[in-house]
């Protein structure tokens, strides 16, 4: 990469304009096919349900909505109303995807003002979302004519809840990209000491963002993908983007301070940042894959879109920036705030001063992230519906409407039997249902031929514990009142949401140990050594816990329960993120060690080589991550909060004490290798291998660069 030339620089340009053209294009027509979070888990009791339901009784659909009713003047039982709901049940019964529509019965809690009805709606969750503007539009105009704007109607359930919540995505969005990206300038420019200079690696992580959601957004027409996964891409790319260019362009800067001229500049800086960026893309990537094995999903479209951001952020870094920074050498320049390069002087002593003491700054920083891990174990983990980001909407509005009534949630147990028998005798489970306070209404239907259904109409709010206390008491107490060796499945968005919630447990760890061993196989590989990957993976465990433990710290007083996704995600994005860093500094060290031999002196030379980089990335990501803080979804919020705070701890106790001294008390022990692992990693450039044994102790001259000391 590091010899491509002129002509090769002007057709990666081109390349990358005709990217960037294709995907502006792609990202409206995309964001139409953008659908919500849907909480399915294929295999599961609740999918078995909903298939038997859609093929024994078709007329109940796939799921089932619900339309709420209110008026400030007008009862229930009068005339008008009557009237609006019977002319609306009309409408929505000859609607496309609309099965059969049922009034939901009077109970004692339902408002004066308030009715419902209760439809079945056909066709998967794609189709379904398509079909909401008409159902919506249907009940509105028949309610609207019927009562003469006394009566409104609001559409609610699984779908257009979900649908909601990623409206509130998109808008969210849009505002987060107007805070962070100028708060993410600011930052750079203090850091790089220009305007100039900092709208390099801004545009150029803009550029990585924009391909990155084009991409998505074209793989919608494909794949089902999520409102979450975009947030994802946009945040990772940018945050990426923005570390990976730093990285290229200090290393440019400081080539054009040694005395290169622009192109060879661009041209080393391409050869030895390039080599970093891309081992830290790697280690991102295969923290990222874990995901892939969870079978859900929104989890795989999160994989996606993050692996998907980090190749393009990664591509470029080590293409489309070095091919345009000798054109963009005087724009550098432009709008200096301060005068000169910042020296290295204040890190180089700041290195010396942790080689001579290694031990108190290191037991210091455990024992902060420690003290700030203990919380950790308070962690409340859930799944909750964010009613707070969708209270404006019509869905968010119903469901509230819903839950006030006593009518939160529809559970169907599906009771399939032999074709041409009898229905299943389900008297003493629905009298016991009966007799439970929990529940408000329960019946049971049998289609004549292979299935009978029992709906159990509950109080408690579907994502509350509750819900599934709940759901765990129906499927027991089916279990001992229905027939020996009777199948029960339960659907309904309580019984889908607890199996969801059951497979998030168990997927987070397994990513977690999918996670490690990836990292630890990626650093085995780039570093040749046993020791290195083992510190840094303890360590980054650490920082992670410590960030948890502050999490759990703050929700304990506010939120209460922390979104299983939210620690799913953290755990890539952090481990990611935590072994970039590691990668910079480490990549940094071993190339001294390798040239002399002189752990020390490696360690001294790397820190402070590599510390104003590393801030400088760590302080841009950590702005991009809090700016999710700013959106109205709680785990959006969480994540932001996680994310910013890891990185944070990552980059002042791990990167700039922990691992330093670290390193500098193993000393040549760093690079140990089994003879066993020597034959089956791959050989370093035969440039790059280090002696064989420690070189001899070497007299060093006092200078900013290499602080004076004696080998460990």
């Amino acid at each position: 990469m590091a010899r491509l030339r002129a002509r090769g620089s002007q057709w990666c340009v081109l390349v990358w304009a005709v990217l960037a053209l294709a995907a502006g294009l792609a990202v409206p027509a995309g964001l139409g096919h953008l659908r919500g979070t849907v909480p399915e888990l294929p295999g599961s009791s609740s999918a078995r349900a909903a298939a038997l339901v859609v093929r024994g009784m078709p007329r109940l659909g796939t799921e089932q909505l619900v339309l709420a009713f209110d008026s400030p003047t007008l009862r229930a039982d009068e005339a008008p109303y009557r009237r609006a709901v019977a002319a609306t049940a009309r409408a929505m019964a000859a609607a496309p995807g609309v099965g059969q529509v049922l009034t939901v019965p009077d109970t004692p809690r339902v408002g004066p003002h308030h009715a419902y009805l209760i439809f079945g709606a056909r066709g998967d969750a794609d189709a379904r979302q398509r079909l909401l503007p008409v159902w919506r539009a249907t009940a509105h105009h028949a309610t609207v004519g019927a009562s003469d704007g006394r009566v409104t109607v609001a559409l609610t359930g699984g779908t257009p809840v979900f649908t909601a919540l990623r409206d509130a995505d998109l808008r969210d969005l849009r505002y987060v990209e107007a805070v962070t990206v100028p708060a993410a300038l600011l930052v750079l420019v203090l850091g790089l000491g220009s305007v100039g200079s900092a709208l390099v690696p801004l545009v150029a992580a803009g550029l990585g963002v924009l391909v990155s959601a084009g991409s998505l957004a074209a793989l919608t027409f494909l794949l089902p993908v999520d409102s979450m996964a975009l947030t994802v891409a946009t945040t990772v790319g940018f945050g990426l983007g923005l570390d990976y260019t730093l990285l290229v362009l200090l290393h440019y800067r400081r080539h054009r301070d040694h005395g290169l001229v622009p192109r060879a500049a661009a041209d080393r800086a391409r050869a030895t940042a390039g080599r970093a960026v891309l081992w830290c893309a790697a280690a991102v990537l295969v923290t990222s894959a874990a995901l892939l094995t969870v079978p859900l999903g929104f989890v795989r479209t999160m994989a996606l879109a993050t692996g998907l951001s980090t190749v393009v952020t990664a591509a470029v870094a080590t293409t489309a920036l070095p091919a345009v920074l000798p054109r963009l050498d005087r724009l550098q320049e432009w709008g200096r705030v301060r005068r000169g390069r910042p020296q290295r002087g204040r890190w180089e002593r700041w290195a010396e001063h942790m080689m001579r003491r290694p031990w108190p700054y290191l037991l210091g920083a455990v024992a902060v992230l420690a003290l700030a891990a203990v919380p950790a174990g308070d962690l409340r983990l859930g799944l909750r519906v964010d009613r707070a980001a969708i209270a404006h909407s019509a869905a968010g509005a119903g469901l509230a409407r819903l839950e006030r009534d006593g009518l939160a949630d529809i559970t169907l147990l599906a009771l399939p039997h032999r074709a041409g028998t009898d229905p299943v005798d389900t008297t003493t489970l629905v009298d016991a249902l009966h007799d439970d306070p929990r529940v408000t209404t329960v019946g049971a239907v049998d289609n004549g031929n292979d299935l009978t259904v029992v709906t159990v109409t509950d109080r408690l709010p579907v994502d509350s514990p509750g819900a599934r206390r709940l759901v765990h008491d129906i499927r027991s107490l089916a279990a001992r009142t229905l027939p020996p060796g009777q199948p029960v499945y339960t659907g309904g968005p309580a019984p889908t949401l607890a199996d969801f919630v059951g497979a998030l447990r168990s997927a987070l760890w397994q990513v977690g140990a999918l996670a490690l061993a990836g990292s630890l196989l990626v650093m085995l590989v780039a570093f040749r050594s046993l020791l290195v990957p083992v510190k840094a993976l303890a360590m980054n465990a650490l920082s992670t816990a410590a960030a948890f433990g502050l999490l759990a710290w703050i929700t304990r007083n506010t939120a209460g329960t922390v979104n299983l996704a939210v620690p799913l995600l953290a755990l890539t994005i952090v481990f990611g993120l935590s072994l970039d860093y590691e990668v910079f500094l480490v990549h940094r060290i071993t190339a001294h060690y390798r040239a002399d031999g002189d752990c020390r002196r490696a360690v001294a030379c790397g820190l402070s080589e590599t510390a104003r980089p590393i801030t400088l990335a760590a302080a841009t990501m950590a702005v991009v991550f809090a700016g999710l803080m700013a959106t109205h979804r709680q785990d959006f919020r969480q994540t932001g909060f996680l994310v910013a705070t890891a990185v944070l701890l990552d980059v002042t106790l791990i990167r700039l004490v922990v691992v330093p001294a670290l390193m500098r008390l193993l000393g040549h022990r760093n690079w140990w290798l089994p003879r066993p692992l020597r034959g089956l990693l791959p050989p370093f450039p035969a440039a790059a291998l280090p002696p064989q044994r420690p070189a001899p102790p070497v007299p060093v001259a006092t200078s900013p660069a290499h602080p004076q000391g004696d080998p460990l």
